[in-house]
């Protein structure tokens, strides 16, 4: 079974794992407005609190989560995240990605999310930012 199926069937989550106070993610590259060219390489950045990957339940850490033209209001925080275009998962404890973007503008948003890709409470979210690619 791939993770969007596992996701698809996975139970919902009664209690989210608390955020610590002050953890914050955000996107160390590219800057709020860039223009740039594919590959698009985007570095995550996170503060007060540890990466770890899907699966290990350590506390005070997370794993990223990549949203791209998606609303956060969208989200559903009680469950875990999707696994799609959208929503790319690193749950290897990746803090850097390369690929590919469509031409156009674009929305970038990280999210960490637990050991069962849940965002935490309150989320660890990053501030928006919005890129060109060319």
């Amino acid at each position: 079974m791939g993770l969007a199926a596992a996701l698809a069937t996975a139970p919902a989550f009664a209690e989210r794992i608390s955020a610590p106070e002050g953890a914050k993610a955000y996107i160390i590259a590219p800057t709020d407005g860039s223009t740039v060219s594919n590959p698009v390489t985007i570095w995550f950045g996170l503060q007060g609190m540890g990466v770890a990957p899907a699966g290990v339940e350590k506390e005070k850490t997370g794993h990223h989560h990549l949203l791209i033209d998606v609303e956060p209001s969208s989200i559903d925080m009680d469950n875990p995240l999707p696994a799609d275009d959208n929503h790319q998962h690193f749950g290897g404890g990746q803090t850097e990605v390369t690929l590919d973007l469509p031409a156009g503008t674009h929305k970038l948003i990280l999210l960490l999310g637990d050991h069962n890709h849940v965002p935490h409470d309150p989320p660890i979210m990053s501030d928006p930012i919005t890129i060109t690619v060319e």
